[in-house]
């Protein structure tokens, strides 16, 4: 297992569409276990894999507490099946927009279908926390960041923000 560097805005890799997973070998395995690593390390909740530079459809989540033991789900492939009309408001962050949150309403549950890493089709049904997290990696997959909820303003105040910052690294 390795740590990988996470890409930051305004990296244009970020809006790739990721492109399905072809086949479950020890190379997305290798995959998986490096996002973990990395995702524990940075810390965080979940990382999609175009966020270390890889455009397949491949995201890690672990919602457990630094006290409690690890849960970590590697979703393979997910699809959002089904959506609530009810929603609720998180505060979000990204690993790609490193110390920036703010407010989004997304649908509070989701259905969502993966494989995992055996191949096993999966399926389940996640509300709170969960849900916001699974809807967030799914739309790195697809190319879109949690910012692209936000207004305008806050939207283009942020990519300048990080435009600046990536120039000032160069």
């Amino acid at each position: 297992m390795a740590t990988r560097k996470i890409i930051i805005l305004p990296d244009a890799q970020l809006r790739l569409v990721s492109a399905p997973v072809a086949a479950l070998d020890k190379a997305v395995q290798a995959l998986a276990e490096d996002m973990l690593e990395t995702m524990y390390e940075a810390p965080g909740i979940g990382l999609a894999a175009i966020q270390i530079g890889v455009p397949q459809r491949l995201m890690v989540i672990d919602l457990a507490k630094k006290d409690e033991p690890k849960q970590p789900i590697v979703f393979i492939n997910p699809e959002i099946v089904a959506r609530s009309e009810e929603t609720s408001s998180y505060e979000e962050g990204c690993l790609s927009i490193p110390e920036y949150y703010e407010e989004v309403t997304r649908p509070a549950a989701v259905t969502v279908r993966f494989q995992d890493l055996k191949g096993k089709a999966e399926q389940i049904d996640a509300d709170g926390l969960l849900a916001t997290c699974i809807q967030h990696e799914i739309d790195h997959l697809d190319g879109k960041l949690f910012i692209d909820y936000l207004s305008k303003l806050k939207r283009d105040r942020v990519i300048k923000k990080f435009t600046k910052l990536a120039r000032r690294e160069d």
